[in-house]
């Protein structure tokens, strides 16, 4: 028997918009149901087993279910894609790595919190000039205020969550894979950082069926 790989799949790995065009041809259902046959073929014929914690698969399923699934495509998962919750308690993380994920956090809340008072300056300034011209409260409400809080809202996602974890999820793949010592697969930026710095395998969603195929084509 072929020595057994495993691979730890966040939601993304799934559900990511490129990965959706590639081989799903822009259908969600087709992409996700190419995937799972992928994985089938390959647990059975390689010995590739493919790992969700239990919040992750929910994650997934809820996601799926939000866009009508076809229930077959569900019972595939289901059957194919192993679920296993960490272990929380045992899994060792180096502290240096736990260091800069708290260091990392930090300096991201510094630069909300920076982002919130350029807003609200921006926000105030603007609507006392339109307010000393006589413009309507209504108005000032609806062009100054909706748009600082769409704006503020686009740049403090981008600084507090974009490349980091935030999510149990994620923190989920991750403690499972170092667990497991398994591959990690995922679209997601902070994962991939977090994985690396781990010192755990990364695949991006749109390498990983290609792989697969790879596989499969010199076993077949």
């Amino acid at each position: 028997m072929l020595a057994k790989q495993r691979f730890v799949l966040d939601t993304t790995a799934f559900t990511d918009n490129q990965l959706r065009a590639m081989i799903g041809d822009g259908d969600l259902h087709k992409a996700v149901d190419k995937l799972l046959d992928l994985i089938a073929r390959s647990r059975i014929r390689l010995n590739i087993s493919c790992h969700m914690p239990p919040v992750t698969y929910k994650e997934f399923t809820d996601y799926m279910n939000r866009y009508s699934c076809p229930e077959d495509i569900l019972v595939k998962a289901e059957t194919w894609i192993v679920k296993k919750t960490p272990n929380r308690y045992d899994t060792q993380i180096p502290s240096q790595v736990f260091f800069e994920y708290v260091r990392d956090i930090r300096e991201r809340m510094n630069k909300g919190m920076r982002i919130s008072e350029a807003a609200i300056w921006e926000a105030a300034v603007e609507a006392m000039v339109m307010a000393s011209k006589g413009v309507k409260k209504s108005k000032i409400e609806m062009e100054v205020i909706g748009g600082a809080i769409k704006d503020f809202r686009k740049k403090y996602r981008g600084a507090l969550r974009k490349g980091t974890l935030d999510s149990a999820p994620d923190l989920d793949v991750l403690l499972l894979a170092k667990e497991l010592g398994a591959g990690v697969v995922a679209a997601d930026e902070g994962i991939q950082v977090w994985a690396e710095r781990l010192g755990l395998r990364f695949l991006d969603a749109l390498s990983f069926p290609k792989m697969l195929e790879e596989y499969l084509k010199y076993y077949e």
